[in-house]
């Protein structure tokens, strides 16, 4: 299986709704365009900004048609699959081939605590139903309640199309570990962190799957691309630019932030969906400044605010 184009900055986008929160088309593609202009490198569907757990399945099926469409295979789109039963995963499988994505991202389950033989089998069923597509594992534990071992790692690195891992636990140590066990493999693993996209590119990752290339793509690939171009200097400089506005991110309801964000600097992807809602005037004043410092909001605009 070529895995050459899993690399660099893959943006989880968020999912534009409506006050019915049903999807906004229009919206959503004007997103797609706006992230692939900015330099990412990949799109994944229905990761946690893009709230996949708040959206029901003709939903989101409709809107990995609408992404699909409009990415024209400019760069590639992986589905996210977070749900809890192994049959219900396989069915979002069998759904992102129908929609041409080109790739898939596991989440483990929420709320149950499987073994590893269950998480193992659990993952590998999802995968044997699109051996054709490259599949990314998703290493979450923050949210899920428990996280990924190296030692099940390693084994579902053997799966042949099970190709990459999203590390966001926040451990360096651990994404250390997943790249030094899986280096004579074929595996390709993936900062999850948007504030250690760096640290994770000096150990061996490919790349980042980082929330903020939503609303800064540019400045997230331009750590990336520093990188890769030897200039360190630069890519730490980016990093930093960077982090204080992924910052103001855990200030909010997760992962209301991101769409507070997009719509700060005129994207009007709709609000989150409920409970969540937004961020305190406060929070939404700092986003503006940081955002208006990077360059993406005029300063005209921050004194009418």
């Amino acid at each position: 299986m070529d895995t050459s184009s899993i690399k660099g900055i893959i943006v989880p986008i968020v999912t534009p709704v409506d006050e019915n929160n049903c999807i906004n088309e229009e919206a959503m593609s004007r997103m797609v365009n706006y992230v692939i202009d900015g330099g990412v490198h990949g799109i994944l569907a229905f990761g946690s900004n893009g709230e996949f757990f708040a959206i029901d399945y003709k939903e989101q099926r409709r809107a990995l048609a609408c992404m699909v469409k409009t990415a024209a295979k400019r760069i590639p789109v992986y589905m996210g699959i977070a749900g809890i039963t192994t049959k219900e995963c396989v069915e979002t499988a069998k759904m992102a081939i129908e929609e041409g994505a080109d790739g898939l991202s596991i989440l483990p389950p929420m709320f149950i605590s499987p073994t590893e033989d269950e998480l193992y089998a659990h993952i590998v069923a999802i995968a044997e139903t699109a051996p054709e597509l490259p599949v990314l594992l998703y290493n979450n534990p923050g949210k899920v309640g428990y996280g990924l071992s190296v030692n099940l790692v390693k084994r579902l690195a053997d799966v042949p199309n099970i190709v990459g891992i999203k590390d966001t636990s926040g451990n360096m140590t651990l994404t250390a570990e997943f790249i030094r066990t899986t280096r004579d493999k074929d595996f390709k693993v993936m900062a999850g962190k948007d504030t250690m996209i760096l640290g994770s590119l000096a150990y061996g990752a490919v790349g980042a799957i980082a929330s903020t290339a939503n609303i800064v793509p540019e400045l997230v690939v331009e750590i990336y691309d520093k990188y890769m171009a030897g200039d360190i200097e630069g890519s730490c400089e980016a990093q930093f630019k960077l982090t204080p506005f992924r910052n103001t991110f855990d200030k909010v309801s997760f992962p209301a932030g991101t769409k507070d964000a997009c719509n700060l600097i005129g994207l009007e992807v709709g609000n989150s969906i409920k409970p969540n809602t937004t961020a305190s005037k406060a929070v939404l004043d700092e986003m503006r400044e940081i955002l208006t410092d990077l360059g993406y909001i005029k300063r005209e605009a921050l004194l009418e605010a």
